[in-house]
């Protein structure tokens, strides 16, 4: 048992144990949350609002349209779309059917969409249409069974929703052509009779998203999340908030995607749980529509990764919005920089709170205390509540305070392991204890350091890329004899994927450049590739990828 140093560093009223708050589920949380804020406005995007009661009404028509297509508790549904209306919609109504989600990056190519269906074995796909042709390519490949399309301005009022179809598909030409057959519209769910609908039962141990991570190796496995995991996120999470967002309207930024974790929990649930605004950008990479977006609220909550408040402080006019009602900012995914935080602070007189989490812990674990005045320390934070962290060897040795080993974390948080590989599962669970593959170390006053990574993991931009996907991918090339991919170094992303190759004929970067596009998403793809005789091995031929990284 090791020892909570962390618990006399927490700020007044933070507990050190939560419950479920009597929860049994997230279709509890749903429900409860719904009703209770029912008046109050809960989604926005691109100008249109829902109110909790229409997502309430609209979620439940979905629910009861899967019901009667025979989707069945535990069945599982993936959702493939960016921040828009249709997603928290789509979301609750799975879960309040009782389904298991399998969240999609909508940029996968073809051959990550493949491996996501096949693996998960999932029956039904929400997709928005300018994606859907990938899918068509690989849909033979999988289980799925039920195809549901939706364009981007589906959900906005008629006049609305024309203009912006036309301007997408018409205008921008941002939907290729595609032909499945049998597809449902998304719009059409939305009018089913909830007469008929029947809550499954659901508990704390049932399954309610599949989450696909590179884990600590590898191809992309599903992180098995609970009922119970998200329940106990939530309380965990907004025990931490306590009341520092009370004295105003909550309206949260969500620029992240809600498929990723970190937003999934700390923005759509959480600020479920609280009543909260979540104003959903679609697209943040135009930096200037998104400071536009911005200056149309007054926020108080805001999330994001290192190099979102690097482009949104380039941004013009981002300094001279209204940053009155700004409580909360918390950067999470990758390391926040010192320059950034202070930065963030000069321009919207709030720090910049530090988190960490992993998508096997739902994902908060440590998050420093929300204190206006708080110093960047570099710090990760401290243990939430429910939660320790204990530094250990490689033989499962508990490390004292100051010295360095690998993080490891246990509470009501942490996946049940992950969808059906229990091999991989036993090389992170140590006990109920999970190995996070990150190298820190603990202060005395049971603050958490990162010291170094993943050995191998590559991060751009708060997403993780692991160096044996690309590999596998690249040496499938032609010509290919030998690859490995490191991190290298990068202003705006924290790092980039170098490729390292060995080449058995005039393959030129161009050519392999040109492929990692064809079958690696856009944030996986090298920027790099650099040529060698051979690549350095250990006596056994192991690839040595520490030599291969650049200073």
């Amino acid at each position: 048992m090791t020892e909570k140093i962390w618990l006399s560093s927490y700020v007044p009223g933070v507990p050190e144990f939560i419950d479920n708050a009597g929860y049994d589920s997230l279709a509890d949380l749903i429900d409860d949350n719904v009703k209770k804020f029912a008046s109050k406005p809960a989604y926005a995007n691109m100008g249109t609002e829902f109110s909790f009661a229409e997502i309430d009404a609209m979620s439940l028509s979905f629910a009861s349209w899967l019901q009667g297509k025979g989707l069945n508790k535990g069945d599982r549904i993936a959702l493939m779309m960016p921040n828009l209306l249709q997603y928290p919609i789509a979301l609750f109504g799975a879960l309040r059917a009782g389904l298991v989600v399998v969240n999609v990056n909508p940029l996968y190519t073809q051959r990550e969409l493949q491996h996501q269906m096949s693996d998960s074995g999932a029956r039904a796909i929400v997709i928005v249409e300018n994606f859907a042709h990938t899918l068509e390519a690989v849909l033979d490949k999988t289980d799925l069974e039920f195809v549901i399309t939706t364009k981007i301005g589906d959900m906005h009022s008629t006049a609305k929703r024309l203009l912006t179809n036309f301007a997408v598909e018409k205008v921008k030409k941002m939907v290729p052509p595609f032909s499945i057959p049998n597809t449902t519209a998304f719009r059409d769910t939305l009018k089913t009779d909830t007469s008929t609908f029947q809550r499954p039962e659901l508990t704390l141990d049932d399954l309610a998203f599949l989450q696909y991570t590179g884990g600590t190796t590898g191809v992309a496995k599903g992180a098995m999340l609970s009922h119970g995991n998200l329940v106990h996120n939530v309380q965990q999470s907004n025990a931490w908030l306590g009341d520092h967002l009370a004295d105003a309207p909550i309206v949260g930024i969500t620029a992240l995607p809600l498929y990723h974790i970190f937003s999934l929990e700390g923005n759509c649930f959480s600020l479920l749980q609280q009543g909260g605004l979540n104003v959903l950008i679609s697209n943040p990479r135009d930096m200037k529509g998104f400071v536009k977006e911005l200056a149309n609220y007054k926020f108080s909550y805001f999330t994001g990764v290192n190099t979102l408040f690097v482009g949104l402080m380039n941004t013009p006019g981002f300094a001279e919005l209204d940053f009155s009602s700004l409580r909360i900012t918390i950067g999470g995914g990758m390391a926040v920089q010192r320059a950034v935080a202070e930065q963030w602070r000069e321009v919207t007189g709030t720090p910049l709170i530090q988190a960490y989490g992993l998508t096997e812990t739902s994902p908060a674990a440590v998050i420093n205390p929300f204190i206006d005045h708080a110093e960047f320390t570099g710090a990760i934070g401290l243990p939430i509540s429910s939660t320790e962290v204990s530094i250990m060897d490689d033989d499962g040795n508990q490390l004292a305070v100051g010295e360095v080993g690998e993080i490891c974390i246990r509470g009501p948080q942490v996946m049940q392991g992950y969808w059906q590989r229990p091999e991989e599962t036993e090389k992170v669970m140590e006990g109920d204890w999970l190995r996070t593959g990150d190298i820190g170390r603990l202060d005395e006053k049971g603050f958490v350091f990162i010291e170094d990574r993943k050995k191998d993991m590559i991060l751009v931009s708060g997403f993780n890329v692991y160096p044996n996907e690309i590999e596998d991918v690249v040496v499938q090339m032609p010509g290919v004899v030998e690859a490995a991919a490191v991190g290298k170094p990068h202003p705006k992303s924290g790092e980039v994927v170098q490729l390292h190759v060995v080449v058995s004929d005039g393959t030129t970067s161009d050519d392999i450049l040109a492929y990692c596009r064809e079958n690696l998403t856009g944030y996986k793809q090298p920027r790099e590739v650099i040529f060698h005789d051979e690549l350095p091995k250990t006596n056994v031929g192991k690839i040595l990828r520490r030599e291969l990284r650049p200073d």
